[in-house]
């Protein structure tokens, strides 16, 4: 009983630690961290799920922060020598090796990928999961990523994005893709919904 409330004590202080360091770098740079705390366990649940990790190739992770999606996804089943995560932010980056030694990471910009340089393969992609906070980036950044994220996954295989807003990053008329859609994640704070971005098949 006393080890288990040890590790209970152990895994709140962890969280602890990394909510504080989540707060600490977006009150440093509001603007590339994108929230003032790390995604719900519901979001990050969510968006793993429309990872189809049995397709062919890598799974590209963009902006993971702490690892919170990136723990959701290893949970779901994808195994952790298939993800690439891309960190703009070196605190992040090195937190992100030392939980997760088995995935690769790369400390980049998200904004500028490309499959030779960041992932290590000119193969099409398996799905892209990503928590970049895109609208604060101009709607041209935000269709050149999603184009660009789009041109490395084989047709029908998902970009996936959440967000805080009422309409997508990018809308359906301003590009070669279909978008879906998730009802409201009322439980995160704040809610937020997760956009499925695909070319057809």
């Amino acid at each position: 009983m006393r080890s288990l409330h040890r590790e209970s004590g152990h895994r709140l202080l962890i969280k602890v630690r990394e909510e504080v360091r989540f707060l600490k770098n977006w009150a440093g740079n509001p603007l590339t961290t994108g929230a003032v705390a790390p995604s719900g366990k519901a979001l990050a649940r969510l968006m793993a799920s429309y990872v189809e990790a049995d397709r062919d190739g890598k799974v590209l992770e963009l902006g993971p922060g702490t690892g919170v999606v990136t723990q959701a996804m290893i949970r779901s089943g994808v195994p952790p020598q298939k993800i690439v995560s891309i960190e703009y932010n070196g605190n992040f980056a090195a937190m992100m090796r030392e939980r997760f030694p088995d995935i690769t990471v790369v400390q980049g910009d998200a904004y500028a990928i490309a499959p030779q340089n960041d992932i290590g393969t000119d193969r099409p992609l398996a799905s892209i999961i990503s928590s970049l906070p895109l609208f604060s980036r101009a709607p041209h950044e935000r269709r050149q990523l999603i184009n660009r994220a789009l041109d490395m996954l084989e047709p029908g295989a998902p970009f996936i994005q959440f967000s805080y807003a009422l309409v997508p990053p990018v809308k359906q008329d301003e590009g070669d893709f279909i978008i879906d859609r998730t009802n409201w994640v009322v439980m995160n704070v704040p809610p937020a919904r997760v956009w499925i971005y695909r070319r057809p098949s």
